[in-house]
């Protein structure tokens, strides 16, 4: 850490103002040359106390942060923040730009901290969502019955928009209470339900809690690879269950990984994959313009708003693509060039995975098996059906596999 003197200040500051603020903070604040925060921040401090130069956040936020910071390197400079600055804050922000060395962050209890107070809801049990510069859809990931979920609002519109995605996605019993102004003197809280809530837009400064209720006869998602066939939309190019359980065991994802996966159909690969932690990302490169609009909207609804679609033919789509960590192949290895653009793109120690069918590109791994190495399954599922009066087997049609992870120089692994 640099000397407090000259590091830039971020200073967490809750909807009490300034008779919230310890005086650590007080003492930054008054001696600060400039003062930059929102303007609801900034609006919470007396000029008499804080005579710095004051100046709001321009529009768009990130772009401009560089240059601020330069304008005023020489000049004691204090950020304002909400709450805890490291909890979908600004420190982030300025923490990437800036450096951690460059920053003197002093927070101040979180939204979700005065939450779990006011509900008496354990802080390390809550799941915390935010809709703050982020779709409400991704919300959808985080419903399971009888969970307990704080909602970072965007404004007073938000727990209509919350409401109404719970409503949608089969959660309508759902309790709803919006916090509103916590911590400071003008706290209120809002209850109904999502499937009932005609509450009109309050205080744009709230955060909703949900206990999670499942409607009755609603499809249960759970919370692990292997969602029902029927929670997607398809036209039949669909990963079925079991098989899609076994692939992403082989791809084997991992908190802040990237998957491609390569023929998409319906998404369903690249959304669980990204549905096993909420910093798992993924791009999908469908050739079909209706199948990649189905899976944009699987991904809506699923809760993974973030899956990147790019609507191209592989291996052309895949060029300039970010690294990835995985490569799945769900269709087209016959297609000139495309194994081995996906096996170039792979780094070291990152992991191919790829289905098939049909003899033809069964082939096709089975050399690359014996090349490379790896893992060549066949993986067979058979249902139960009835036959006349009593019950037998139907087959699916069995799934060629092929598993690898890159060694150094490409070899085996």
């Amino acid at each position: 850490m640099s000397d407090p003197r000259s590091a830039v200040s971020v200073v967490g500051i809750g909807a009490d103002g300034w008779d919230g603020l310890p005086e650590t903070s007080r003492a930054v604040l008054r001696s600060a040359d400039v003062l930059v925060g929102g303007a609801r921040q900034l609006a919470l401090l007396s000029v008499h106390e804080c005579p710095g130069e004051r100046v709001p956040w321009p529009s768009p936020l990130r772009p401009a942060v560089p240059a601020l910071l330069a304008e005023h390197a020489d000049r004691r400079l204090a950020v304002l923040a909400s709450g805890d600055p490291m909890f979908y804050g600004i420190g982030r922000t300025l923490t990437e730009i800036a450096g951690p060395e460059s920053l003197r962050v002093l927070p101040h209890p979180s939204s979700v901290s005065y939450a779990c107070a006011r509900l008496g809801w354990p802080v390390e049990e809550t799941e915390v969502v935010t809709t703050v510069g982020r779709p409400v859809a991704g919300l959808g990931a985080a419903l399971h019955h009888g969970r307990r979920l704080l909602v970072l609002s965007a404004g007073a519109a938000t727990p209509a928009e919350v409401a109404e995605l719970l409503a949608a996605r089969g959660f309508g019993p759902s309790r709803l209470r919006v916090l509103e102004q916590l911590g400071s003197g003008r706290e209120r809280v809002v209850t109904g339900t999502a499937s009932g809530w005609d509450r009109p837009p309050g205080d744009p400064l709230n955060v909703l809690a949900v206990d999670c209720v499942r409607e009755p006869g609603r499809p249960r998602l759970g919370a692990v690879p292997g969602l029902p066939d029927e929670a997607y939309e398809n036209d039949g190019q669909l990963t079925k269950r079991h098989v899609r359980a076994a692939t992403l065991a082989a791809l084997a994802p991992a908190p802040g990984e990237l998957l491609w996966d390569v023929g998409g159909g319906s998404g369903s690969i690249a959304i669980e994959w990204m549905r096993t932690h909420r910093s798992c990302r993924a791009v999908t490169v469908e050739r079909d313009a209706e199948r990649a609009r189905r899976i944009e909207r699987n991904a809506q609804t699923l809760g993974v708003p973030g899956l990147r679609v790019v609507t191209a033919a592989a291996p052309d789509g895949l060029a300039g693509l970010p690294v990835p960590d995985a490569v799945f192949i769900g269709g087209g290895l016959t297609a000139p060039g495309l194994l081995d653009a996906c096996w170039d793109a792979l780094p070291e120690g990152g992991r191919l995975v790829a289905n098939t069918v049909t003899l033809e590109s069964e082939a096709l791994l089975a050399e690359r098996h014996r090349r490379y190495g790896g893992e060549l399954v066949r993986l067979a599922v058979a249902h139960a059906v009835p036959v006349g009066g009593f019950t037998g087997w139907r087959q699916a049609m069995p799934v060629t596999q092929w598993s690898v992870t890159k060694s150094p120089a490409g070899g085996l692994s």
